[in-house]
């Protein structure tokens, strides 16, 4: 596994450690169900277990993580039951988001477009999962109400590793440019109702093929 050498002379180290070890579960590097093996950790990125430890809590209070009397840190397991509640929260958050921040300027208009074009061209699942939250997050960047965006960020980060697992077993047969490009068509044409139901469509539009999955997966591992 590599690491980045310069993890202790960053700013907020416990902010930097949670964004590396969060990295490293996305990514299938700290499997779902194992254990965190602090020393080994700490030795990797070349910090010592205090800070770790204040990043691992972190990461335990997003539910990434499982903290378990006197056995320590595991990587959080994948359930549909979990993903289920996480999916129904976007629907709700995004759109309301969308309607606080208005219908964006030209110039943002331009951006999401040219975000989608960079989606659409894309084919490893890394790359598209981070596309679509960027393309999401850059629709909402003009929402005044910070903690929503935060909330949605969070979220974003939640349900990030069962999108990855999930196109690294079955890629997607489709992925979501069309249903972006509904939601700025809308947008264009000073719609915001209607780019909030295009927006409520597209982030509900994921969710069955996911759930559906990580059944199969749970029966198959019962």
């Amino acid at each position: 596994m590599q690491f980045s050498p310069h993890l202790a002379d960053r700013p907020n180290l416990s902010d930097s450690l949670a964004d590396a070890v969060r990295t490293m579960i996305v990514d299938g590097r700290l499997a779902a169900g194992a254990r965190v093996n602090e020393v080994h950790l700490a030795a990797a990125l070349k910090v010592s277990r205090t800070p770790l430890r204040e990043a691992l809590s972190r990461l335990t209070a997003e539910g990434a993580l499982q903290a378990v009397p006197r056995r320590g840190y595991f990587v959080a397991p994948l359930t549909a039951s979990e993903l289920e509640q996480l999916y129904d929260l976007r629907p709700l958050l995004d759109p309301e988001a969308l309607r606080l921040a208005g219908v964006p300027g030209p110039g943002r208009l331009q951006t999401l477009d040219a975000i989608n074009a960079r989606l659409a061209r894309e084919s490893t699942p890394e790359k598209i999962v981070a596309l679509d939250d960027v393309w999401h997050l850059e629709l909402i960047a003009g929402c005044p109400n910070r903690v929503l965006v935060e909330m949605i960020e969070q979220i974003m980060r939640r349900t990030r590793r069962y999108e990855l697992a999930l196109m690294r077993e079955a890629p997607p047969a489709e992925k979501a440019v069309d249903h972006h490009a509904a939601v700025t068509a809308a947008l264009r044409s000073g719609d915001l109702d209607g780019a909030c139901a295009a927006l409520k469509a597209n982030l509900t539009h994921g969710r069955e093929p996911l759930l559906a999955w990580l059944r199969d997966r749970e029966r198959r591992r019962a």
